[in-house]
């Protein structure tokens, strides 16, 4: 929201009310590749991610849902991150977790630590760091005609963050071609590769607050401000990046007026700052 009205029409597509534990993206991402895993017969899922980890925390969810082992590969060895609260959630439904050291993760795709892990651990339906994979991408392509159906028409422009690239990579390949597709980047000095076959895709890259999980002052007031206005939850990671960027971007006259935005909330609440600091102020 900003102070007064805005000269596009900006609506929010609410991924985080899609279940309480596995929201947003990450129910999006896990929806095929739980089928596949269940289809091949599969009875534990191994996946990937640090202690603070959005994905770790919807696998194990989910697993527990459908009553499937879950294995956490968490990088970093020390034993304090077994205390944060995703990690903690984590071991309360049931997933194993197993640390490694911040080198050996990094070999985390290459089939010798994977063989170890198969070795360590048995037979596993393997979901990559972030859940992103062909299945996941099929998953949120899903987002886009569920906009022009909720929406009543297509939209001129979708917005959502973007940390692996699966959700804007599924949001570009099911866009009309009036659509444009704008993600902002929550890491520093990365960008996913763009596809020529989607060339409604384009990234920001100025909203990332110091780069992957980092914030400022100015971001938690702005997330604070913008929970007191609309009692909506965002998180720091992601949602309220990609809505700073949006509400920027309308206030540098980016958008055409009049313009159907919508941005996406990914979800991701379980790693929100509880009460982030600082005076409100008018967005």
């Amino acid at each position: 929201m900003l102070a007064g009205p805005l000269p596009i029409q900006l609506y929010l597509k609410r991924d985080d009310l899609l279940h309480p534990l596995v929201s947003g993206n990450k129910w999006r991402k896990l929806k095929y590749n739980l089928v596949a895993a269940q289809e091949a017969g599969f009875d534990t899922l191994l996946t990937f991610g640090g202690a603070r980890s959005n994905h770790l925390y919807a696998t194990a969810a989910a697993g527990q849902l459908l009553g499937l082992k879950t294995i956490g590969v968490v990088r970093g060895d020390e034993p304090a991150l077994l205390d944060s609260p995703t990690i903690r959630f984590c071991r309360s439904v049931g997933m194993t977790i197993h640390q490694v050291s911040r080198a050996a993760f990094r070999e985390k795709e290459t089939p010798e630590f994977l063989a170890h892990l198969t070795q360590h651990f048995g037979s596993a339906y393997i979901l990559p760091e972030g859940g992103t994979n062909d299945l996941a991408i099929q998953g949120t392509a899903e987002i886009m005609p569920e906009i022009s159906t909720q929406l009543g028409a297509t939209p001129d422009v979708v917005c959502c963050a973007v940390g692996t690239g699966g959700t804007v990579w599924g949001l570009a390949r099911s866009a009309p071609p009036q659509t444009a597709v704008l993600g902002f980047m929550a890491l520093k000095g990365w960008s996913p590769p763009l596809d020529p076959s989607h060339p409604n895709l384009t990234y920001q890259t100025d909203y990332h607050f110091g780069g992957y999980a980092k914030t400022t002052p100015e971001l938690l007031r702005f997330m604070a401000d913008f929970e007191d206005q609309t009692g909506i939850l965002i998180e720091q990671v992601y949602t309220a990046k990609m809505l700073y960027g949006v509400l920027d971007l309308v206030r540098n006259g980016f958008f055409t007026e009049n313009a159907a935005v919508v941005a996406v909330h990914t979800g991701g609440l379980q790693g929100r700052l509880r009460r982030p600091v600082g005076p409100p102020r008018p967005l």
